[in-house]
């Protein structure tokens, strides 16, 4: 008997039809993402690097790029930290409300942005529920930075835990249970046992939460006023400035969120990479 077992094809159609999908795949990827992507850098260096250096270093450019690093810089670390903790209690735990957290969890996905947007307006907007009460005490959420900041959070809560929650339920508790056995406290469980084996789900999630907050535009438009030079994001003034017919200038910062995006697709071919490596170590170690 031979020691080579035959070749099974997946699938039986003809080679024609193969080069068919991935040629019309190839052209969709072409016309709708990378000619786009290819006439932002085309359209913002049309008239001169100097130019396109002037419309970075206008002053409400530079605000509207440190406003988005900051809601960023605070929204990605609150996301890091509710997405490990809801994550461990929902992979290593039974509770009851488990589904209703599952579902919270899902609801940014499902909601509008402009809806949430609209939902914090209703809560902290001058007529708002707490609306008096800020005023009375001479805090400002709607059209404010703290406002863009719960917007930013809200929309981009989910893609930790997400990324985390189907890994470490298919990793299982055995060896969290195993060190508490051995002594470990809680802390030591989590440092030494399960942050090593999400740490690649977790730097993953991290990117796309990172992406989405610095691109998010729909919520943040609606509680931002669109103060220029004090309210407006990257997102907001690119819209601004195509409004007013500053192509130049407006393709300028949109290369910027442009540059942004490459840069995230190539940290996340990387981690996919090394998240596939510790899948199937993983794998190879349970069998």
């Amino acid at each position: 008997m031979s020691s080579h077992a035959p070749v099974k094809v997946a699938t039986k159609e003809p080679a024609w039809l193969r080069f068919t999908l991935i040629g019309v795949a190839l052209a969709f990827l072409s016309f709708f993402l990378f000619v786009p992507l290819v006439a932002v850098f085309v359209e913002a260096f049309k008239k001169g690097v100097e130019v396109y250096l002037e419309a970075i270093r206008e002053p409400d450019a530079l605000s509207a790029i440190w406003l988005t690093l900051i809601a960023a810089a605070i929204s990605v670390p609150l996301n890091l930290v509710f997405g490990v903790a809801a994550s461990w209690a929902i992979a290593k735990f039974e509770f009851r409300g488990k589904s209703l957290l599952l579902t919270l969890i899902d609801l940014p996905f499902s909601v509008s942005p402009v809806i949430a947007g609209l939902i914090y307006m209703l809560v902290f907007g001058l007529q708002g529920w707490f609306g008096p009460w800020l005023q009375a005490h001479d805090l400002k959420v709607i059209f404010a930075v703290p406002g863009i900041v719960l917007a930013t959070v809200f929309i981009t809560f989910p893609f930790v835990a997400r990324e985390l929650i189907p890994l470490m339920q298919a990793q299982g508790r055995e060896q969290e249970e195993a060190a508490v056995v051995l002594g470990a406290s809680g802390w030591q469980v989590f440092r030494r046992v399960t942050l090593p084996n999400i740490k690649w789900a977790l730097l993953y999630g991290v990117i796309l939460c990172n992406a989405r907050a610095m691109g998010e535009f729909g919520a943040v438009s609606v509680v931002s006023g669109h103060i220029r030079g004090q309210t407006n994001t990257m997102p907001l003034h690119i819209e601004i400035l195509y409004n007013e017919y500053q192509f130049a200038a407006a393709f300028a910062v949109a290369s910027l969120l442009a540059g942004l995006a490459l840069v995230t697709l190539v940290l996340k071919l990387w981690v996919e990479r090394r998240l596939e490596q510790q899948l199937r170590a993983a794998k190879e170690t349970t069998e």
